[in-house]
């Protein structure tokens, strides 16, 4: 039995990793926590998500004291917490020996230049960094096994990365072309004008400026033109991708290319029909539909995910089972 202590756990990604740990035989929950300034702390988690009434706990602060307890009491600790708060957290834990699992962007780059232009902080913690594996599950499973620092990529990367990795020896030199939309859970629980449910109505946004962008790059070895798009709708991800592939290839060829996830058994792959969101609601799967044209050399793939699970929490779980060999 593997004690899993999550942090930030009243989020829509903090509240869904609770959910899936409870319902794991081989795990259990160390405790939730929030900060200590949070309106929060001292509540049920089912106070604040009805739909969680099974699960009794109550959302502690992170003390000092209660830091020290899951040093003392858990194997692993999760942070679904703002990248950078996950900055400081996750190189206290990991210098405590304790296995991380970060939800946040505070470690997806290996490069220290790159967080002051996508996070706005310098990263202090570069030997803890050096340790840091990307947690994309399908791709990285050995290195996630070997590290008890492991980086959960974020939702759009999740869902363009499965989509194109396949593909990384067919690609050409031009930039594969990313159009993706997102529910409004993606923009996390906080109260914001502009994602306000009754204010959203489908539109792009961070064109060409988006901190996602450079993570599908630097995990895909290619640059990326990257659009995000918010949909007025709860949860789930639709990235609608077109590539160009090199002369010569056929469609033997791309399908043997997807044949990777063959063994898979989350993705799932289909040629010539798509997905849409409501396939993978509430579920832990990536479907991928595509389709290629052999005359002009273009392919079209669509990945569907959801943002809370396959995008955040059921990968953060699949990286859990997967480092502690469940």
């Amino acid at each position: 039995m593997k004690n899993i202590a999550i942090i930030g756990a009243s989020g829509y990604t903090g509240a869904q990793l609770t959910a899936l740990v409870h319902a794991e035989s081989e795990l259990s929950i160390q405790g939730l926590y929030v900060s200590e300034n949070s309106l929060d702390k001292g509540r049920a988690l089912a106070d604040l998500y009805p739909v969680y009434s099974h699960i009794e706990l109550t959302l502690s602060p992170l003390t000092e004291e209660a830091k020290a307890k899951i040093v003392a009491e858990a194997d692993a600790v999760v942070l679904a917490t703002e990248h950078s708060v996950s900055l400081h957290l996750a190189a206290w834990f990991y210098s405590q020996g304790l296995a991380v699992f970060d939800l946040s962007g505070a470690y997806r780059f290996s490069d220290v230049t790159q967080y002051p232009k996508w996070y706005g902080f310098e990263h202090e913690y570069p030997e803890v960094l050096a340790k840091a594996v990307y947690g994309l599950a399908e791709w990285n499973a050995k290195e996630v096994a070997a590290t008890k620092m492991i980086a959960v990529p974020g939702c759009y990367p999740t869902a363009s990365l499965t989509a194109l990795k396949p593909l990384k020896n067919l690609l050409t030199s031009a930039y594969p072309v990313i159009n993706a939309v997102s529910g409004v859970t993606g923009a996390g629980r906080k109260a914001q004008l502009h994602t306000s449910f009754c204010e959203v109505s489908l539109t792009p946004y961070g064109v060409l400026g988006h901190r996602h962008q450079p993570e599908i790059a630097t995990q895909l070895g290619q640059e990326v033109i990257f659009t995000p798009h918010l949909g007025n709708f709860k949860r789930g991800i639709l990235a609608t991708i077109t590539v160009q592939l090199k002369p010569g290839t056929t469609t033997a060829d791309v399908a043997a290319a997807y044949s990777v996830y063959d063994q898979a058994p989350l993705v799932t792959v289909k040629q010539n029909q798509f997905p849409k969101v409501d396939d993978v609601v509430l579920t832990p799967n990536c479907h991928l539909g595509w389709k290629f044209d052999e005359s002009s050399g273009y392919l079209v793939v669509a990945s569907a995910i959801d943002n809370l699970m396959k995008g955040a929490a059921s990968q953060a779980l699949q990286c859990i089972k997967i480092h502690f060999n469940l």
